[in-house]
């Protein structure tokens, strides 16, 4: 059973996969079966979810051997709303907090319209203060090979001494 304030699969896996993105060092790419594969999103959703995405100019691809996704803009600069957005249009809570009232005839004397409308501003508050370099989880961090490789040779040195 679905609830009334559930939100879709696309928002779901559309957070995930800009989560992922955004725990990504700045200029790398990856794959999207990478992304489905750590966040758990079906290849052909995620598929559609990720043009989406680049469409909203959130999210850039990049073809070839070494292709794949990242963010457009710094993930400081992206916030939750942001994405939620880009997947689903506009956030309505009520027909009646929509900019142009079509959706209800009693908006004008409406006594529940400040409640929703009330309840709508304080959500996209919260989805409009949180960006994505705050949600990026450390358990995704991605190390390049380079990185890697200085790593393990630094390591490498300082046992040696």
């Amino acid at each position: 059973m679905a609830h009334a304030f559930q939100i879709s699969r696309k928002m779901e896996y559309g957070t995930r996969a800009m989560v992922f993105l955004a725990s990504l060092p700045d200029g790398m790419t990856t794959s999207f079966r990478e992304i489905g594969r750590k966040m758990d999103i079906p290849g052909d959703f995620l598929a559609k979810i990720l043009k989406t995405l680049a469409k909203s100019k959130l999210v850039r691809s990049t073809r070839g051997s070494h292709g794949g996704y990242a963010l457009a803009q710094p993930a400081s600069s992206i916030s939750f709303l942001d994405v939620i957005e880009a997947l689903e249009g506009p956030v309505n809570v009520n027909v009646c907090t929509a900019s142009d009232h079509d959706g209800c005839a009693f908006t004008g004397a409406c006594t529940m319209y400040g409640v929703w409308r009330s309840g709508q501003e304080r959500m996209l508050e919260v989805y409009r203060a949180t960006k994505l370099d705050k949600l990026a989880m450390r358990s995704l961090r991605h190390e390049s090979p380079v990185l890697k490789a200085q790593q393990k040779a630094a390591s490498a040195r300082l046992t040696a001494r």
